[in-house]
């Protein structure tokens, strides 16, 4: 079975996470997904397959003979899709032996373009894969989870030689929880992959430093006519406090190595609002100076309207896994040859969000982030090719094997 048809499989159920559910997983629909693989790593033979209250599932792949000594690599992906577009209902659509042109989404009046998603011409001539413009596709991440299974599917039927292959796939990544209950002990590994990346050529081994920040504003509504002096109007304290932040400093208007805030929601009225951020750094100490910005917007606007206006909370996420890498270059090089094995051009690039493998390298586990070959991740515009899954899947041959 090639890896794209095992990703039509997983896309039709919904797995989306959800913030602040406060338990794991976040939303008990991920579940489903984590039954079907436990089934279909039984019946493709994987070994100590075991699924968790949590939704996490593991295999193992055993060494061949002459190869047990060879250190124990680990793969992984997640199981849930990002909360912020819907992931129920997902129809994908199929275009085969794609010419570069305008792909019109399903309905939806939305259209996927070369002139804004590049990308698509490196896809010239293969079996497209979209959704229809209603949903997010799913190939993050389970694209990954297709990838990794048709690898282990290869290594039995083929008969190639490895090392033992330890597989997890774990629920709650897009919150950034996906890493918190991995039982590493049961996973076994010396050092594992996250197959969590979009283009084929990249070896993360960067994250950015990551915050959630929210602003609780407490206003004073006292009707208008009599309001002056008075009122404290909590929706135009918000947008007085976005206005402190600097306006070149977002997603849209940064990349590589820049940070941003980025404001995620806002909801209130006259005597309530809140907002909430995003805080993203790969360097520690500019991330510190982030939060630090946000603490004193905090203190000004209780300063200027009163003790008690704004109240600030900064919830640290997660760290720039290039921390914790130090002194396990081999595993990064593994993958940088693994990518030249397969014909294409290693570029090292920083991953502008985070994986599990920041959580899991800083818990012990090295885990550098690879390329699925999707793009246009958490919205309708995703898109990945059936030849991408394919290259992908010899990548990770190439890393198991070496």
């Amino acid at each position: 079975m090639r890896a794209y048809e095992r990703l039509l499989r997983y896309v039709k159920l919904d797995t989306q996470s959800a913030h602040e559910a406060g338990k794991t997983p976040s939303t008990i629909k991920q579940i489903n997904l984590t039954h079907l693989l436990k089934a279909e790593m039984e019946e493709m033979g994987l070994e100590r397959v075991f699924a968790d209250e949590y939704a996490y599932v593991y295999g193992f792949l055993p060494a061949t003979p002459g190869r047990e000594n060879a250190p124990v690599i680990g793969l992984i992906a997640h199981i849930d899709t990002a909360p912020d577009f819907s992931g129920k209902n997902v129809r994908p659509r199929m275009h085969p032996d794609y010419d570069g042109g305008r792909i019109l989404l399903g309905h939806s009046g939305l259209v996927l373009s070369p002139a804004q998603f590049p990308d698509l011409m490196a896809c010239l001539g293969h079996t497209l894969i979209t959704t229809d413009g209603t949903t997010l596709l799913g190939a993050d991440d389970k694209a990954g989870i297709a990838e990794i299974l048709t690898v282990c599917e290869r290594l039995m039927k083929r008969g190639l030689p490895h090392g033992g292959v330890a597989v997890c796939f774990a629920p709650d990544e897009e919150i950034g929880h996906g890493a918190s209950l991995l039982d590493l002990e049961r996973f076994g590994a010396d050092f594992a992959y996250t197959v969590d990346g979009g283009a084929l050529e990249e070896v993360n081994c960067e994250t950015f430093n990551a915050a959630a920040a929210c602003f609780k504003i407490q206003g004073v509504s006292v009707h208008p006519g009599s309001a002056k002096d008075i009122m404290v109007n909590a929706s135009l304290v918000a947008m007085e406090i976005n206005a402190m932040l600097p306006p070149d400093e977002i997603p849209a208007r940064t990349e590589g190595y820049e940070g941003y805030f980025h404001v995620t929601e806002i909801t209130g009225d006259v005597s309530r609002a809140e907002l909430k951020y995003i805080i993203r750094d790969h360097d520690a100490e500019r991330f510190a100076a982030r939060c630090e910005r946000m603490r004193q917007i905090a203190s000004a606007m209780n300063k200027k309207y009163g003790g008690g206006t704004v109240s600030l909370s900064i919830r640290v996420e997660y760290r720039n896994m290039a921390e914790a890498l130090k002194g396990h270059e081999n595993v990064v090089e593994r993958a940088v040859q693994a990518v030249k094995a397969a014909g294409l051009t290693p570029v090292i690039r920083p991953v502008r969000g985070g994986t599990d493998g920041s959580q899991l390298s800083f818990r012990g586990l090295p885990c550098p982030n690879l390329g699925t070959g999707g793009a246009a991740f958490h919205g309708p515009y995703e898109h990945i090719s059936a030849e991408n899954m394919d290259k992908a899947v010899e990548i990770l041959t190439n890393i198991v094997c070496a």
